[in-house]
């Protein structure tokens, strides 16, 4: 059984241009050339038909689902494709029947080609475990999900994982041209002339997706008539009819990576930290609160004691936000992060906590010193809980004395840097240590 069959019996002109034109070898397919290229290991796999169970991880029309159909053409065994959407528990194991058969009949493998298999819940993906542990299915998912978010480990483990990249304009006007001189699957049939003005608008809004790209391309040729001449003469302005700006993705996955791009920009960057921040709210739809909060986070784990200023900016920020909503807070919120980013960095609070935290773990039970211990009740000095020195009493309000239990005397979690106003709190520190 093999499901891609089922297009190529259809009537060619039924089917849509993408689905026309896509590519049936790997030297049709492109783009991905770091994993398919020549000599590559899945290249070589394909071409050998000696793929193993594989994870094709990359963003919506970058050619997974081509690359699986490409598989399927290779393959001498049963191919068997599923949408995770649709698919139930029973289908998976009525396809795991089928190839105990197969293998045990006629010796044969089957190939199961999972679609959006980060639709699939881990009940669904559990169901499969066995057959590709023991090598009855060869498993191959695709997924525009990071697989580490939605795949369960057991299934990530027993699978090669091959991240496809978003393909470009270029890969677009590729797709296109090809499709514009194929006189059988394409439209070179026509007689059709597509400005390069045109072409390049539709493969720019198109994002990378070639099958949204060629649908435009298709949209444009069928509904624009023809001249005096019989021509069909896609323009500009037809182009800009056919294919509208892209939505932007915002799943799960890519809000936290926006996420991740501006905490990471917050320690070097202020243009992009701002950059990331409305890119996330105004293109995304982020709630702006997400971003207040880890600013309110940077400011100690990156910024700290260098710059105790940077907290107040970001609590400022979130009662702004709380105050007056969005877009009044706008600026409010953009000062913050810019106060912050250009502020003196230092992580000493944050690796103080886990330097700290270290050591409770390795303290089965810290004794309170005696000189710490509470003397607000008669009988304390009998019990010996004396001792204790009152720093302003002694010159510069400091007084050498232990104040860790005993295990952890002399252990050190802050050190201060010389990172701005840190730089006085270390050499307070080295004084102290009478250095």
């Amino acid at each position: 059984m093999d499901l891609f069959s089922i297009g190529r019996e259809e009537d060619a002109a039924a089917r849509l241009l993408a689905d026309r034109m896509r590519p049936q070898s790997l030297d049709e397919y492109i783009g991905q050339e770091h994993i398919i290229g020549p000599g590559k290991l899945l290249r070589r796999a394909v071409e050998g038909d000696q793929v193993s169970s594989i994870l094709l991880y990359g963003p919506p029309g970058c050619g997974k689902t081509t690359l699986a159909h490409i598989i399927s053409r290779h393959t001498q065994g049963t191919f068997v494709r599923l949408n995770a959407v649709d698919a139930s528990v029973k289908d998976v194991r009525e396809v795991i029947e089928q190839a105990q058969n197969n293998r045990s009949l006629y010796g044969s493998k089957t190939i199961l080609f999972l679609d959006e298999v980060h639709r699939f819940n881990s009940a669904r993906q559990d169901a499969l475990l066995p057959a590709v542990e023991k090598g009855t299915i060869i498993f191959i998912g695709a997924t525009t999900e990071n697989p580490f978010h939605y795949v369960n480990g057991a299934l990530m483990s027993r699978s090669t994982l091959f991240q496809l990249q978003p393909l470009t304009k270029e890969h677009a006007l590729e797709a296109m041209h090809r499709a514009l001189k194929d006189n059988e699957r394409g439209l070179g049939f026509m007689d059709l002339v597509a400005d390069d003005d045109a072409l390049a608008h539709i493969s720019a809004m198109a994002n990378g997706d070639i099958r949204r790209a060629l649908n435009a391309l298709e949209l444009a040729a069928m509904t624009t008539p023809p001249d005096a001449t019989g021509t069909v003469h896609v323009t500009l302005a037809v182009a800009e009819e056919s294919i509208r700006r892209p939505i932007v993705k915002a799943d799960e996955s890519t809000q936290y990576d926006v996420l991740s791009a501006f905490h990471k920009s917050i320690r070097g960057s202020s243009d992009a930290a701002l950059f990331w921040f409305l890119y996330a709210v105004e293109k995304l739809g982020m709630d702006p609160m997400t971003f207040i909060r880890r600013l309110i986070a940077a400011s100690s784990e990156d910024i700290g004691l260098a710059n105790p200023q940077a907290m107040v900016q970001a609590v400022s920020a979130l009662e702004a936000y709380r105050n007056n909503g969005w877009p009044e807070a706008k600026l409010n919120i953009a000062q913050a992060i810019l106060f912050c980013v250009e502020s003196p960095k230092s992580n000493a609070v944050y690796t103080a906590i886990h330097s700290a935290m270290a050591s409770i773990e390795q303290v089965s039970s810290a004794e309170v010193p005696l000189h710490l211990r509470d003397t607000h009740y008669k009988g304390a000095v009998k019990l010996g809980h004396e001792g204790y020195r009152y720093p302003h009493d002694y010159p510069g309000h400091y007084v050498k004395q232990e104040y860790l239990p005993r295990e952890l005397q002399n252990k050190v979690f802050y050190r201060a840097t010389e990172q701005g106003s840190e730089q006085k709190i270390a050499h307070n520190q080295r004084l102290r240590q009478g250095e």
